[in-house]
């Protein structure tokens, strides 16, 4: 059956919303612990409860409060970031000693950052460990076109049959997780020169900031590893517009090979479930900009805008150059 636009809305942005339905947000949310770190108030993820369970807490590093529901790490309030890295680092080393889970086997060896109110960096963590604490994480996301006499098409990747995750489904031009320290442009450039072959001057004069998605997202068995987990997340858009006579061609073995398709195409691979969840949302992003999806053509398109920038419930940073 294929898809509706609404549908791939829902499917990336699947966390249920509070007013919908008090009763199942109240219910779902029971069933996960609050991550937190001592010394700031605010939520940091969610954790669930099937999680908490398999961790082996060291009692002098954290508190974990059935009560509340709540997971804290323990270090002094006025603890530094490498004093709570350290403590993290413990944790998850234990899990990949015992081999406690599936998603660890992913290990990036890259690291995630953790902010508080006021977009204070707190600490950070393993990429790969991420949705075991429903942290929000951030990334960059690319969608190359060109647009000539024969009209506008995009540049589609596919990713490898390999991969851990979402293996053989469609993606943007190039996509990529923002390390700690690694601000929006910056990760732009290099995943661009990473996974599509485009050289950073090119990306200076061509590509485009046109905005930020976010969205909350509820792990399946596509993501690999332990499925409902929780991934909450702030993507950074850029658009990248081509000369027809430059090719994006595959840097790396992330992507298995890149299409230049028509905007009905790519209509029709969304339809058919092809793309994967949030690179769907990236996509209809793309068609909403350049007038391809409008309220007139759209039913549910208040919906669709509304859950592609989602208010998260965590602190989020801002990237502004100071």
């Amino acid at each position: 059956m294929a898809k509706s636009i609404l549908d791939l809305a829902k499917e990336c942005d699947n966390f249920p919303y509070f007013e919908d339905s008090p009763e199942h947000y109240t219910s779902l949310l029971s069933s996960y612990y609050t991550f937190k770190v001592n010394g700031c108030d605010a939520a940091l993820g969610y954790i669930p409860q099937s999680v908490v369970e398999k961790f082996v807490w060291a009692e002098s590093d954290w508190n974990v409060d059935p009560n509340s529901r709540t997971v804290t790490l323990m270090a002094a309030p006025d603890a530094t970031p490498e004093t709570r890295n350290e403590i993290m680092s413990r944790l998850l080393a234990d899990a990949v000693r015992r081999d406690t889970f599936e998603v660890l086997k992913g290990w990036r060896h890259e690291m995630y950052p953790i902010y508080g109110p006021g977009g204070q960096y707190l600490l950070q963590m393993e990429r790969s460990a991420s949705p075991l604490f429903g942290i929000a994480t951030y990334g960059v996301h690319m969608t190359g076109y060109v647009q000539d006499d024969q009209g506008l098409k995009l540049w589609v990747a596919r990713r490898s049959k390999t991969k851990q995750t979402y293996p053989g489904m469609l993606d943007n031009t190039a996509a990529g997780g923002m390390s700690t320290g690694e601000h929006p442009y910056a990760c732009a450039v290099r995943e661009a020169a990473e996974e599509a072959s485009v050289p950073n001057d090119v990306f200076a004069e061509r590509a485009s900031p046109v905005g930020v998605l976010t969205y909350f997202y509820v792990r399946d068995a596509r993501a690999g590893g332990e499925t409902g987990l929780l991934q909450p997340e702030i993507e950074y858009i850029y658009d990248i517009r081509l000369d027809a006579t430059h090719a994006i061609k595959p840097c790396d073995s992330e992507v298995e090979d890149f299409r230049l398709w028509t905007v009905d195409e790519v209509k029709q691979s969304l339809k058919g479930g092809e793309w994967k969840p949030n690179c769907s949302m990236v996509i209809i992003d793309f068609l909403i900009r350049h007038g391809m999806i409008t309220a007139e053509s759209e039913p549910d398109y208040l919906e669709i805008v509304a859950r592609m920038h989602r208010r998260l419930p965590f602190p989020t940073a801002s990237f502004k150059a100071r």
